[in-house]
């Protein structure tokens, strides 16, 4: 019996159609292809591409140093308890910062101590919108997210990002900033302060000031000083990081302890200028 077959014999004239190469996947060129980009196999590039594409976006706008503001996506302008007064003094503070810290290419076409966010809602909207009310421009790095999470319309649309992988995101943020300064907030704050506390307690981080807003807040949800008398952390641990109790506070302990001027706080501290305590700090 002759196996019967689809194909044409090749003696025949007959010349066959080539849709299912044109539809095969391999065929795809792999920079089109979706499927593929978004196999396992493609992981690491996919981590290069957010990479890559925040950072030619803020080199052409000469994004050259930020102020990372965190916080609290759950605060409302008109919210319950002290929601309304941390809404208040995030999106003052983005204003003062960005009229003072240089955030409009000042320097040679260079911008300085430009606000980022995380650019959701609650505290992030607020420091954004800071910014936008001086006129500057600001940076909203926003993670992909089941809930919570969307753009706000502060953040300037250029520099409004969307990103797969937090671990990314958190690189973004971390690597321009000349300070940062955190709002009352939940896990998701807790997680971005301590990375970058355990960054700044082991060297691999350079030496930026760290503010912490409202301190009845924070010493009520985080007993630093247990941490240090059980040995979990160094007294000079506590130094790390001052508190703010206003928009004008805040700009103040940036600027004394050095904003802009990378290690200076470290010398400063050093030096004895900052009086020793076995309590945190206030400055």
């Amino acid at each position: 019996m002759v196996e019967q077959t689809s194909r044409s014999s090749p003696t025949s004239d007959a010349r066959p159609s080539n849709s299912a190469q044109f539809a095969s996947s391999s065929y795809r060129v792999a920079a089109l292809d979706q499927e593929f980009l978004l196999g396992d196999s493609m992981r690491g590039v996919r981590f290069l591409l957010e990479y890559a594409k925040a950072e030619e976006v803020l080199r052409a706008w000469g994004v050259r140093s930020t102020i990372v503001i965190f916080g609290s996506a759950r605060v409302q302008e008109n919210g319950p308890g002290r929601h309304a007064y941390w809404y208040e003094q995030a999106r003052a503070f983005g204003s003062i910062a960005s009229r003072r810290g240089g955030a409009f290419a000042e320097h040679g076409g260079l911008r300085e101590n430009v606000i980022a966010t995380g650019g959701g809602p609650g505290i992030m909207e607020a420091a954004n919108r800071g910014a936008h009310d001086a006129g500057a421009p600001s940076i909203g790095f926003n993670i992909t997210l089941p809930h919570e999470q969307q753009p706000n319309p502060w953040s300037t649309p250029e520099l409004t990002f969307r990103f797969h992988y937090f671990a990314m995101r958190k690189m973004h943020l971390a690597m321009r900033a000349n300070a940062l300064v955190v709002f009352p907030g939940g896990f998701g704050t807790f997680d971005e302060l301590f990375e970058i506390l355990t960054l700044r307690q082991t060297s691999k981080a350079p030496a930026i000031p760290i503010v912490l807003f409202d301190e009845k807040y924070w010493q009520s949800v985080i007993g630093f000083e247990p941490l240090r008398d059980n040995g979990m952390i160094s007294a000079s641990d506590l130094e790390l990081f001052r508190f703010a109790d206003s928009a004008d506070e805040i700009w103040s302990k940036l600027v004394s302890c050095g904003l802009g001027q990378p290690g200076r706080c470290c010398q400063i501290m050093e030096r004895g200028h900052l009086a020793q305590s076995t309590t945190v700090a206030r400055r």
